[in-house]
């Protein structure tokens, strides 16, 4: 089983905003992280998790994922994104992350559990700092798909 800690934050909403990762197995840790100059929280909440999977090497694997994103957590665990789907996502936003989320999350047996935020879990609140140093970062790139859907 892989774990895997995710955070996203926006300074402002949008604004300038970061995502963070903290990936877990076995006796190996890796933190992943970055910012971008104008965004969302969801879409930052939402771009960790893709991250966090996207870094996995080998397909086929379990994986447990750790996020305070109800956006994310219920949009997945409720079937929401299935409905979202069927209608080609149609007057739903982030399309473009939900579409990278669901070929990466395809290649693996993915659960997710909600943890509350700010709560003093230890790896959220390292997901937490990753994400906001990211977003408070200067001369940060573009989110593409959030500037060219405005």
């Amino acid at each position: 089983m892989i774990t895997i800690y995710t955070d996203g934050a926006s300074r402002g909403n949008p604004g300038p905003g970061g995502y963070g990762v903290v990936l877990l197995y076995q006796q190996h840790r890796k933190e992943l992280s970055a910012g971008y100059r104008l965004t969302t929280n969801n879409r930052m909440e939402l771009l960790a998790v893709i991250t966090g999977l996207e870094a996995l090497k080998n397909p086929g694997q379990s994986v447990k994922i750790f996020s305070d994103s109800k956006y994310v957590i219920d949009a997945v665990e409720k079937g929401w994104l299935l409905g979202w789907v069927k209608k080609n996502f149609k007057d739903k936003k982030n399309e473009d992350l939900w579409r990278r989320y669901l070929r990466v999350a395809s290649k693996h047996a993915v659960s997710f559990q909600w943890v509350r935020g700010h709560a003093g879990n230890t790896e959220n609140e390292r997901c937490d700092v990753l994400a906001t140093t990211a977003a408070d970062a200067p001369n940060l790139p573009p989110d593409i798909g959030y500037e060219e859907g405005m």
